[in-house]
């Protein structure tokens, strides 16, 4: 798997220096320029005129690894990214198994723009999948401690630490419900102490999520709620904002991928498997809820590739008996995987352009 795993990071940059788009890519792709600033001045520490937009776990981070190793905070960055990827996918692995692994690791386009490309999904799946792991060899320190720092880069990994908990509480295991709490509200206090001392604000980034206008609470209602009720930011998004064809066809494609590894989550396998690991499916559970609430009517249609990934490895090993399993089927679905997730990193317009 890491075979195939590394061959599709070289065809998707030989396509990339193919069409001549990657001086830049780096920074030009998704959220990452706004990473590198806030990373550049966490590395200054000068906030002044600083906008905060998203969780800053990943920015702190890139600025440790560019600060240790003397590299520029864009590379910094991207390898964060592609080493979480590689560690993920080894996690997921080891979590659900090499097959369902595999299908996570290949098979979805904004995964694969955020793992060889950058972005802080990575990290985050990382740090979660690396907390169940040490949490089902009995290390609740360090799984209480990877989720936590998994909830500062990605917030709704929040769940990692709630599957957790209710185990612990549930198996009456009260010193290590308290351990793994205590473990939580330090790293949650480490981390808002600099927004509210430069800020003012210790919940600065929980309210960049909802101090924008994003269509939530209606077809153009500003500061809507960021939750709701099920589907309705799904379908009320995709009749508000029109998109191509072939954007609706791929988003409803994991959509309905991932409704039908909810439905067999409730099959005879699965439920087994969810009494062996009980905070994996909780954390599943509550984490799918609010995939389909989401309520941003911009993103939740639009992004649901991306919003998706947490729960890939868990979707794929409750689909597991319907996956293909040839290894040339693998390999092909891997290859073009590579090439249409840089072509839509780069834009088809853009790669059209090129050509003619």
């Amino acid at each position: 798997m890491l075979l195939l795993v590394l061959v599709g990071f070289v065809v998707m940059w030989i396509i990339g220096f193919v069409l001549r788009q990657t001086p830049h890519l780096v920074l030009n792709y998704g959220d990452n320029l706004a990473y590198v600033t806030v990373a550049n001045a966490i590395l200054r520490w000068d906030f002044h005129g600083l906008s905060i937009q998203h969780f800053m776990g990943y920015p702190y981070l890139i600025a440790a690894v560019s600060f240790l190793f003397r590299v520029p905070a864009p590379l910094s960055l991207w390898l964060i990214a592609a080493g979480s990827t590689l560690l993920s996918v080894w996690f997921a692995s080891r979590l659900v198994g090499t097959l369902p692994a595999a299908y996570f690791a290949i098979s979805n386009l904004a995964w694969l723009q955020l793992a060889w490309i950058g972005g802080s999904e990575p990290l985050a799946m990382a740090l979660g999948l690396g907390a169940f792991l040490a949490f089902r060899r009995n290390r609740v320190f360090f799984a209480a401690l990877a989720g936590s720092v998994a909830v500062t880069v990605r917030p709704l990994m929040i769940f990692v630490l709630v599957g957790i908990g209710l185990v612990l509480l549930y198996r009456k295991e009260f010193k290590r419900f308290l351990l793994a709490t205590c473990t939580g509200l330090v790293v949650g206090v480490l981390y808002i102490l600099p927004l509210a001392r430069y800020f003012g604000d210790p919940l600065l980034t929980v309210h960049s999520y909802t101090g924008h206008d994003y269509g939530g609470g209606g077809i153009a209602g500003p500061h809507g709620h960021l939750f709701g009720w099920p589907f309705h930011g799904i379908v009320a998004g995709t009749l508000a904002y029109p998109a191509p064809w072939t954007n609706l066809l791929l988003s409803f494609a994991w959509i309905a991928i991932v409704i039908a590894g909810t439905g067999m989550m409730f099959s005879r396998r699965f439920r087994e498997y969810a009494k062996v690991h009980p905070n994996e499916v909780i954390f599943c559970a509550f984490y799918l809820l609010a995939l389909f609430s989401y309520d941003y009517l911009l993103w939740a249609r639009s992004n649901f590739m991306r919003f998706s990934i947490p729960v890939l490895p868990f979707i794929f090993f409750a689909l597991m008996q319907w996956l293909p399993k040839n290894r040339k089927f693998l390999w092909c679905l891997n290859i073009a995987s590579a090439v249409l997730a840089m072509v839509s990193a780069i834009g088809l317009r853009n790669v059209i352009t090129h050509r003619y």
